[in-house]
């Protein structure tokens, strides 16, 4: 108790510095998934295409999904015909997820898989590598994949460049008291530093997002560190509406830019 005390402490002294594997990653989306599943953003046809490229034919590759949430990123690779087992702690997110013949949903973590040696030929982290306890997870990864396989680290990361999206960024930061995650979105070091994975390297994709002002507020408290009540979250709503009437187009819709970035890596 006084070792899980001294934790929060020092997590609340220095949120620059805090591990966000420490913050409850298991369970935090918990309340969020109704939201989850209708306002997070897919992700480009070009970053699955290049994720796929020179492996086997779709349809002989099976995928281990891990952080897979509701399973947007999963569907998107069985689409493509790999077989997927997408592997998600968190049972509200399971049950949340739209039926696909080639998905098949897993309790597990990225730290226990309860996977199979050299069982897959790809390992996908699609928005959530940020969450996990890097080094055992990279451990366990190089432990699941073939040696003819590969990793695939994914984040949708806010453009920086464009208006609505930048002002979009700053409302969150704010209402989320400047949360370690809205700093700490690509945390890509762990995966330099590990000797399970070589030939590490990363694209850039443009992505689109379309949202109404629903889909606008529905995509910010989608977010787990983002509040659903209070002084905080009202200001939230209000800035956003304002950013909404200020950006949208005549049917009413606004883009929310993404520079989707892929790193990929072969077993060493």
């Amino acid at each position: 108790m006084v070792q899980f005390f001294n934790l929060q402490l020092m997590n609340q002294n220095h949120p620059e510095s805090t591990p966000l594997h420490t913050l409850n990653p298991l369970n935090r989306f918990s309340d969020r998934v109704e939201d989850y599943v209708k306002y997070r953003p897919s992700y480009p046809v070009a970053a699955i295409d290049k994720i796929l490229e020179g492996l086997a034919h779709p349809s002989q590759l099976v995928a281990a999904d891990i952080g897979a949430g509701t399973g947007i990123s999963s569907r998107l690779l069985g689409d493509r015909g790999v077989r997927v087992i997408a592997i998600e702690p968190n049972a509200a997110m399971r049950e949340a997820a739209e039926p696909h013949p080639l998905v098949e949903f897993r309790d597990g973590t990225a730290e226990f898989t309860n996977l199979s040696d050299a069982s897959v030929d790809l390992v996908t982290c699609f928005q959530a590598f940020h969450w996990f306890n890097p080094q055992p997870s990279l451990s366990e990864f190089r432990r699941i994949l073939k040696r003819s396989g590969r990793l695939a680290v994914v984040w949708n990361n806010r453009d920086k460049e464009d208006t609505l999206t930048v002002e979009y960024s700053r409302l969150v930061r704010a209402a989320s008291n400047h949360h370690p995650a809205e700093s700490r979105m690509q945390t890509v070091e762990p995966l330099f530093a590990t000797k399970h994975f070589v030939n590490i390297r990363e694209y850039t994709f443009v992505y689109k997002q379309q949202l109404n002002l629903t889909g606008l507020i529905g995509r910010a408290i989608s977010a787990s560190y983002v509040p659903r009540q209070g002084l905080a979250y009202e200001q939230l709503i209000s800035g956003l509406q304002e950013l909404y009437e200020r950006c949208c187009d005549e049917r009413g819709l606004v883009d929310m830019v993404y520079r989707t970035s892929v790193h990929l890596a072969e077993p060493a």
